[in-house]
């Protein structure tokens, strides 16, 4: 298969950017930490990292690799190059009270009570692991080789399972992401009224040109010695790019508690209302086939999606205005800043510029939701998402989306809401209660539920840097 695709060169990718392995049901992730420095940068030089090239026969098994900043420390990389990397990497998930704040990461989800990522157990290595379910454990043990165990120290063995496109709640995952733009050929720049579900390779891929028409910031080093295991940077031929065709990797554990979702939610109604589709995956927005063929604007008073859904905050599904002007006057006065806008809040932020790829898989036995109202076993187990997603600005996309859309109470003009999923229901800044949920009805009152209990908790989260195979090479010889 042709390994280029306009100047992108996916044998210098790692393959899950591109491509999520559904067809490998079996997936664990390793936390590690560096116990020997050179051992490590040994085991990476011979390690079979699995690159973005297409192939058929399908790969039976896929291995990645990502790094936290302490990690990239931990296994020689020069701190002058490390020091380039983004402030929020730099800096972790769990790094400041601040972020932490922000990300609401605060009473049951505070780091302090994550059993891995914080300061007590702190990944450096994140070796990714796909296959079979059947054969997962024997891939597993090929990788512990003997030079592995000089290597790295573990920290968490996180396993998985398959739920056969749900989640733990009883709902279809999966079904919108963003397309990413390979060939690229998506205008950039400029006001884009409308929707749109493509996204700049720039917002994936470090070293390629974002919705900004611009680069995002990553390490630049001079040439020389084993800098020139790098490519050249586009926007600079005299520096060599460490971050060219790698991104940053988030991962979070987050527990459901799929018993109290259910005894609260009582009803499918109420549970699709808090997530804005139906378990089977049909958007309360629809009028196709197309279940991910939509926009909000088809729901402009929320009386089918709630504005506070799920599905609303992790993508609104607007262009660069608030709502889409209707002809070219009322297009030119929007650009203007006139006209009628819907919402004056964060909302008409538009998402191109907050997109993520999302590459999380669950983990537990499933809950039917008939069962999850009964008592629960003294033995039940744990359930819940290994959350994945990359990008390539930490903060303008992943922490952008989960502070201002998932955490905020005043989303969409909205007030004593969080997300009805994700929410921590833990005071606002001013005090103000964030456990609320309203449903508007076009031939009723609206319903306001009061009263949300906590359904995910954060038991573990960390920031990595999944490098391009070339800057992997580099990273296996920088001491």
């Amino acid at each position: 298969m042709n390994s280029q695709v306009k100047g992108v060169d996916f044998a210098d990718v790692q393959g899950i950017v591109r491509f999520a392995h559904g067809h490998l049901k079996g997936a664990s992730y390793l936390l590690l930490t560096v116990k020997d420095p050179q051992s490590a940068r040994a085991w990476l030089r011979d390690a079979p990292i699995t690159d973005a090239v297409e192939s058929l026969p399908l790969a039976s098994s896929a291995m990645h690799v990502a790094f936290t900043a302490s990690g990239l420390r931990a296994v020689g990389v020069p701190e002058a190059a490390v020091a380039q990397f983004s402030p929020e990497f730099l800096q972790g998930v769990g790094g400041e009270d601040d972020r932490s704040r922000r990300l609401g990461d605060v009473g049951a989800n505070a780091p302090q009570y994550w059993t891995w990522g914080n300061v007590d157990r702190e990944p450096h290595v994140l070796v990714a692991l796909f296959a079979a379910p059947e054969a997962l454990d024997a891939f597993v043990v090929r990788v512990r080789t003997p030079l592995w165990d000089r290597a790295f120290a573990s920290i968490a063995e996180l396993g998985t399972s398959d739920l056969y496109g749900f989640e733990q709640f009883g709902f279809t995952d999966g079904i919108s992401q963003p397309q990413i733009d390979w060939q690229q050929q998506l205008e950039l720049r400029g006001d884009k009224p409308a929707y749109g579900n493509v996204v700049a390779l720039g917002e994936v891929l470090l070293g390629y040109r974002n919705e900004y028409d611009r680069y995002t910031d990553r390490p630049l080093l001079s040439t020389g010695g084993v800098n020139d295991l790098l490519l050249p940077a586009e926007d600079d031929a005299s520096k060599r790019d460490l971050g060219r065709n790698g991104t940053y990797l988030v991962l979070r554990d987050l527990l459901q508690d799929v018993r109290a979702f259910w005894s609260f939610a009582k009803t499918e109604t109420i549970a699709s209302a808090f997530v804005g589709r139906t378990p089977k995956g049909e958007s309360l927005v629809q009028t196709g086939n197309d279940q991910n063929d939509f926009t909000f604007a088809q729901d402009p008073d929320g009386t089918r999606c709630p504005f506070g859904a799920h599905i609303r905050r992790a993508n609104p599904r607007n262009g660069d205005f608030s709502s889409v002007p209707s002809g070219p006057i009322a297009t030119l006065l929007a650009m203007l800043g006139f006209g009628k806008q819907r919402f004056q809040d964060d909302i008409t932020s538009s998402v191109r510029f907050h997109r993520i790829v999302r590459r999380g898989r669950e983990y537990g036995l499933p809950l039917a939701p008939s069962d999850a109202t009964l008592p629960a076993p003294a033995d039940d187990p744990a359930r819940g998402l290994r959350f994945v997603c990359l990008n390539a600005n930490i903060g303008r996309q992943f922490e952008f989306l989960q502070s201002a859309w998932f955490a905020s109470s005043k989303f969409n003009g909205l007030v004593g809401e969080s997300d009805p999923l994700l929410g921590n229901r833990e005071p606002g800044p001013n005090g103000e209660s964030t456990d609320a949920f309203v449903m508007n009805r076009a031939d009723a009152a609206r319903t306001r539920l009061t009263g949300l209990p906590q359904f995910v908790t954060v038991t573990g989260g960390a920031y990595f840097f999944l490098p391009g195979l070339s800057a992997l090479r580099y990273i296996s010889q920088s001491a």
